[in-house]
């Protein structure tokens, strides 16, 4: 007879986006429990625990954390709360998967990443779009001595959900999302990934960074991010954190790149896209296409490579669930976070991919760095040396 492998019995902390993308995708994962979710909005959370047959509904998020059945937390909360929900996690002795940031300053992500050094447990961030089949392949590609050094990258990561002056939402207050909004909501993914493919770390940037709506209209109801309001009493809020942002960026190993960040780009909805330009070769990926990359050549034809298992690499097969033609994406890529994380806590991956709470570290010193380089108009090195507290929460301009 068949023995029957014991689930992991997880808890979920939050009930917005992220949290809901958390569920599904843990649902998709073989051997994953959800028994308890947590959230301070007691209908809401009742309402999710019943709709997706989730046992237990904690308003106290410590409560969920002391649960002695929950193995492993999710931390989908609000930014402000995750380092304080990440310290006692760590402390409870349970495994960890975080959305980012780690904490809303460095100062607090590096007692988190001594914290998790010194804890047996298994702890990760959730930056999911590493684990995309083709950015695994780019990264191969990269790594394979075929296309020569790299010259240079550029990219970003475009949205347009604060494109009017009555786009609002807890996003806006740096005393709940930190003192960075564009760069350090979707600039650190774009930051990561690009490590994550080159395997170097950016050392140095120079940042140019602009708050388009100085002011905003803040609907009296709380409205979600990506939520629209049908209620127009709207009261006025200054905004000190910034909608664009434009970096120049210097790699550990000499190589350069810029990017650009917007949430105020009318049309672009999740807009994420690099090129790598090397010796031989220059690529391109496109989140929004994310089953294509582009091969350029100066003497021979361009290519398209699409997410097909038999032209693809071992490592890149393995984040492949559908033969070629039938379509996989966003949700695809948490999944396969979801499988690279829980196989790591099984034992099963010896190699994971996921970014660790180190790497987590590493980027809330990035933007701290884009931050101070904004400030000062001058280059600003990324290192533990120039963590200033003047960034913890403070003005833009």
């Amino acid at each position: 007879m068949k023995q029957t492998m014991k689930k992991i019995k997880v808890g979920i902390i939050g009930s917005g986006f992220s949290a809901m993308a958390h569920v599904e995708a843990l649902r998709r994962v073989s051997d994953i429990e959800i028994i308890a979710i947590s959230s301070r909005n007691k209908e809401k959370v009742e309402k999710i625990a019943a709709e997706f047959h989730i046992d237990k509904a904690y308003v106290d998020p410590h409560e969920l954390i002391r649960d002695p059945h929950v193995e492993v937390v999710h931390n989908c909360t609000p930014n402000h709360l995750h380092y304080e929900f990440n310290r006692d996690i760590l402390s409870a002795g349970k495994h960890l998967l975080s959305e980012k940031p780690l904490g809303i300053n460095s100062k607090q992500t590096k007692e988190l990443v001594e914290l998790s050094t010194k804890s047996p447990v298994v702890s990760g961030v959730s930056f999911n779009y590493r684990h995309f089949p083709l950015v695994r392949q780019l990264k191969d590609e990269i790594h394979s001595n075929n296309h020569g050094s790299v010259y240079h990258v550029h990219g970003g990561y475009l949205q347009d959900w604060c494109l009017y002056d009555t786009d609002y939402s807890w996003r806006m207050e740096q005393e709940k999302n930190g003192p960075s909004r564009a760069m350090a909501d979707i600039g650190s993914h774009w930051c990561d990934l690009i490590q994550y493919i080159l395997d170097k770390k950016i050392v140095e940037v120079l940042a140019d960074l602009k708050t388009v709506h100085s002011v905003r209209k803040k609907t009296k109801n709380q409205v979600s991010t990506f939520e629209k309001s049908d209620v127009f009493e709207t009261e006025d809020v200054p905004i000190d954190t910034e909608d664009y942002g434009s970096v120049l960026i210097r790699f550990e190993d000499g190589g350069q790149g810029v990017f650009t960040v917007s949430q105020v780009a009318a049309g672009r909805k999740n807009h994420l896209f690099l090129e790598i330009a090397a010796e031989h070769s220059s690529f391109s990926w496109d989140q929004e296409e994310p089953n294509k990359l582009w091969i350029g050549k100066r003497n021979g034809a361009n290519k398209e490579l699409v997410r097909d298992p038999k032209l693809l690499t071992e490592e890149a097969n393995h984040l492949i669930h559908f033969p070629a033609g039938h379509q996989e994406g966003w949700p695809d890529g948490l999944k396969n976070l979801m499988i690279d994380f829980y196989g790591t806590i099984k034992g099963e991956v010896k190699n994971p991919c996921f970014a660790t709470f180190k790497d987590g570290h590493q980027i809330m010193l990035l933007v701290e760095a884009i931050l101070r380089s904004h400030r000062n108009k001058q280059w600003v090195k990324i290192d533990e040396k120039s963590m200033d507290s003047e960034i913890l929460l403070g003005e833009l301009h």
